[in-house]
């Protein structure tokens, strides 16, 4: 079996290596001639929650000569047309693609590819890029293993190919495979519209994102924004990592306070991470917002649903996108404090 991990980037190498250390044929696929360079020269090396080195095979898109059977998608939102529209010529009828990008890439990803090559995935753990052949593991390792991929097909059968994708995935950690993968992606998208939307908007980790009661009032509603939303579409957030992720839907802003616990339980061990578009911003790259709180903002004007503060996530990182400039925390923290007053909203202080 040929595996092709298409973006060698933070969780690219991460996942590539391990796959590639159980014996699989896996090439990582990357547009980054230095990185591609120093993987095939020196290995790919991991640190962080895991210290390790380990030999891969890497490759630039322009080097590609045979047709895999299965792609992991780990490319950016805002590159996957790109990704994709190279990798064509090596797909076979029967090739599978199983998108791990964050947010709900699959219709776009179908479109490219044909709705049949296309199988749903979300990844449960985080890591930083570090440099050419260098990522970080950010998340603790024991919570890695555990729940650290969920995939399915876009119909909910179960199939033989499916139980493939699940295998070679439980190399890197346990893969749980679902029959309602859009609701699995919905819940991950509020991971990630939630902690990385607010860390990108602020400029900051997990952590202080956690530690700042202004910021978690916001981040409430960011989720209760994001839970109403799928709602709207006929879609229920699922249980994930052990925790039922509907539970986060405010009734009132007078919720909000039994609900931090459970942020703190499930986010914890992910303090020191910090979200991959903040990385961008900090390297002037373009970010995946509009895929992410600004796909919610998308889908809420569709079904007419509010999203004020998600529109305000989105706001403050395409601004920072546009100026190339990291997001002051202060200064942005002000901003959420603003539209809270102004909603209304549950305050830390009464």
């Amino acid at each position: 079996m040929r595996i092709a991990i298409l973006g060698a980037g933070s969780l690219g190498t991460i996942i590539g290596a391990m796959i590639s250390k159980v014996g699989y044929s896996v090439d990582l696929v990357d547009v980054n001639q230095a990185n591609v360079d120093e993987l095939n020269q020196n290995g790919a090396t991991v640190t962080g929650f895991l210290d390790t080195n380990i030999p891969v095979t890497a490759k630039h898109p322009n080097d590609l000569d045979e047709t895999y059977d299965v792609v992991f998608l780990l490319t950016k939102q805002v590159f996957t047309e790109n990704a994709l529209s190279s990798m064509l010529p090596f797909l076979h009828e029967e090739s599978a693609v199983c998108t791990l990008q964050n947010g709900v890439p699959e219709e776009y990803v179908a479109a490219i590819v044909g709705e049949y090559r296309t199988v749903g995935g979300a990844v449960g753990f985080g890591a930083t890029w570090h440099g050419p052949g260098v990522s970080e593991l950010t998340t603790e390792l024991e919570t890695m293993r555990k729940y650290a991929f969920d995939v399915g097909e876009l119909n909910g059968e179960q199939t033989s190919r499916i139980n493939k994708i699940k295998k070679i995935l439980d190399s890197v950690g346990n893969c749980e495979i679902s029959t309602n993968i859009q609701e699995v992606k919905w819940t991950k998208l509020l991971m990630n519209t939630t902690f990385s939307g607010m860390s990108a908007a602020l400029g900051c980790t997990f952590g202080d994102v956690l530690n700042n009661s202004d910021a978690m009032i916001c981040l409430a509603n960011i989720a209760d924004e994001t839970i109403k939303v799928a709602h709207s579409h006929h879609l229920r957030l699922v249980t994930m990592q052990g925790k039922d992720f509907e539970f986060l839907e405010l009734g009132s802003q007078n919720d909000i306070p039994e609900k931090l616990a459970f942020y703190h339980e499930v986010w914890d061990p992910h303090a020191n991470l910090k979200a991959s578009m903040l990385q961008d911003l900090e390297n002037k790259k373009p970010t995946e917002i509009n895929y992410i709180n600004g796909h919610v903002v998308k889908k809420g004007k569709e079904s007419g649903t509010p999203t004020s503060f998600n529109e305000l996530v989105c706001r403050l990182v395409q601004d920072a996108e546009e100026k190339k400039n990291v997001p002051d925390f202060n200064t942005n923290i002000a901003e959420f404090r603003k539209l809270s007053r102004s909603m209304k909203t549950y305050s830390a202080e009464t």
